[in-house]
């Protein structure tokens, strides 16, 4: 059975009311809640959990790792930053959401600022699917649209995706790169935009259907590691006059 954890920093809950009204069990509830429909085994690691709750045990057991933080990125240790990375090389899917663009685990596997504009301005967004083959959209129509959204806007300052799969549009006029993926190492990547903390996006079907998709996507691969440094010829050599 898959093996999927669910990571939250945990604080907007804690801090704003209006959240906490939203997401009673938090985002990482709320994400778990529709995931366990699936034949997954899920469970959930916040910040202030020892390790943030990302011991060593629980990223082993990992096979794909979602993502969701926003007020204390810098709070998150650097060596557990570096083990993650590590697990995503060794072939751990990573799903990060929203505002996980400025993780230090995404700015470390992109190598750029990850920066971009935004606005919290109750906007409607139209998550436009721009490459219908791939299966983290299966079973979507053309768009997804969202009543009520923080924007994020161009110039999104990531390397090109591997695999661009949706770009929004927002009423006050911005366009984004909202479902992107690459591959480092053995692992697969995936962000998806949408997902600020006042709105209940997590609850939307189509939301909720693209991460599901993800996170079979993104599913290690059953390939050994490969061997890398010096190696011994696998046929003989003619050695040269």
């Amino acid at each position: 059975m898959l093996q999927v954890t669910v990571w939250n920093e945990n604080r907007h809950e804690q801090k704003d009311p209006i959240v906490r009204e939203v997401y009673p069990e938090g985002i990482h509830g709320a994400i778990v809640g529709f995931l366990k429909e699936e034949p997954f085994q899920v469970r959930t690691a916040t910040l202030d959990e020892p390790e943030h709750g990302l011991t060593d045990d629980v990223l082993a057991q990992t096979d794909v790792l979602v993502w969701w933080g926003h007020l204390a990125h810098h709070e998150v240790s650097d060596e557990i930053v570096e083990k993650v990375k590590q697990r995503v090389l060794d072939g751990m899917g990573l799903i990060v959401l929203h505002s996980g663009h400025f993780s230090k685990i995404f700015k470390v596997l992109m190598g750029t600022s990850c920066d971009l504009k935004w606005r919290e301005a109750d906007e409607k967004e139209r998550i436009w699917i721009v490459d219908p083959s791939h299966p983290i959209v299966e079973g979507l129509g053309e768009y997804i649209e969202l009543e009520k959204e923080e924007m994020y806007g161009e110039h999104f300052d990531i390397p090109a995706p591997d695999q661009l799969l949706m770009v929004s549009w927002f009423e006050g006029g911005e366009v984004f790169r909202s479902g992107c993926t690459y591959q480092r190492g053995k692992g697969k990547i995936f962000y998806f935009r949408p997902g600020h903390e006042t709105y209940p996006t997590y609850y939307h079907k189509d939301i909720q259907r693209v991460i599901r998709n993800a996170v079979k996507w993104a599913t290690p691969t059953k390939l050994p590691k490969p061997i890398y440094g010096n190696a011994k010829p696998l046929e003989d050599i003619k050695a040269k006059n």
